[in-house]
């Protein structure tokens, strides 16, 4: 039976508030072949999701790491070694790899990509589930952008972010404005996004630049920050607007004491909603997401940029530099 020495990012503590390099560890083991049912993954890469680091406290909502535990992360690799005929060595696959070199997982857990007219690792960005198909959904379906429309989304030089901007100018979004940290993630949004304009939240009042940018107010925005940006934006909405709740980066490391909307009320004042969704509900329409999504590509509609970090050992600081921007 064949061997494979694997390395492994465990959880080695609960991070105490910020995440800390050292809440991680770096393990080496040896294992063994497939048992029945199973598959032997080489990982090629990993997806660094806002959502891992809500796992690494109890409770989280999605099933927390256990201390000493793999570290989980959806990835996309090539399979090695099998007992299932449907899967075969060559395959490449996506599903929850874990931040390890090696996953040994039963083949239901995983899923054969088509790779001849895009790169495995477009499951992962453009129509990754947490990245593009969450974009997808959350500004076609639950933000229902519309043509005309001014749209405004935060942490919009990220992976879900930097998908759903391009997606609402596709819909027809009449202005796009991005939300982001620094001039160069400012700049990236306009000049290679295709954004109107773009605010940077670590240089610019967030709510006067955005009154002069959409002196009309806001139709959609789709949030991924919360806090004191979802605030400042909903000062600016619209009658019958849509704020999406995508997600909070802002607050993931702090999730004891998380801040709420102090601004809600302009919700009632502006006969406006505010709804947050989970991407999962529309798994039976995950293959007309990733159709659309793939033209669009492959139609220039559609740019997937990557910021790629080499090495198992390096997930850790690639986490890190997802949560400090």
């Amino acid at each position: 039976m064949a061997t494979y020495q694997n390395d492994r990012i465990v959880l080695a503590a609960r991070p105490a508030g910020e995440f800390a390099l050292t809440d991680m560890r770096l393990e080496h083991e040896t294992v063994g072949g497939p048992e029945v049912g199973q598959v032997v993954v080489e990982v090629g890469t990993l997806s660094i999701d806002a959502f891992i680091r809500t796992i690494l406290d109890d409770g989280s909502y999605h099933q927390s790491v256990p201390i000493g535990g793999l570290v989980t992360a959806l990835g996309v690799g090539r399979v090695i070694d099998s007992t299932v005929e449907a899967l075969q060595p060559g395959d490449t696959v996506f599903g929850p790899l874990g931040a390890q070199r090696y996953a040994t997982l039963p083949a239901a857990a995983l899923r054969t990509l088509d790779v001849a007219t895009v790169p495995a690792t477009a499951y992962l960005g453009a129509l990754g589930l947490t990245t593009g198909l969450t974009a997808y959904f959350g500004m076609t379906e639950v933000g229902a952008v519309r043509a005309g429309d001014t749209v405004v989304v935060s942490g919009a030089a990220g992976a879900v972010g930097s998908v759903a901007g391009q997606i609402a100018r596709i819909a027809g979004a009449g202005r796009v404005i991005g939300i982001a940290g620094g001039p160069r993630k400012a700049a990236f949004v306009v000049d290679e996004l295709g954004y109107d304009a773009a605010i940077d939240y670590k240089n610019d009042d967030v709510a006067t630049r955005l009154h002069e940018l959409a002196p009309d107010g806001v139709d959609v925005f789709f949030d991924n920050v919360g806090g004191a940006i979802l605030d400042a934006v909903l000062l600016q909405i619209r009658q019958r607007a849509r704020v999406v709740i995508c997600g909070a980066v802002s607050q993931y490391q702090q999730m004891g004491h998380v801040a709420g909307p102090s601004n809600y009320l302009k919700l009632a004042e502006r006969w406006a909603r505010m709804e947050g969704f989970n991407v999962t509900v529309f798994h039976e329409r995950f293959g007309e997401a990733e159709t659309a999504l793939a033209g669009w590509l492959a139609e220039g509609r559609l740019r997937m940029h990557e910021h790629v970090i080499h090495g198992i050992e390096q997930f850790p600081l690639a986490l890190q530099t997802l949560l400090t921007g």
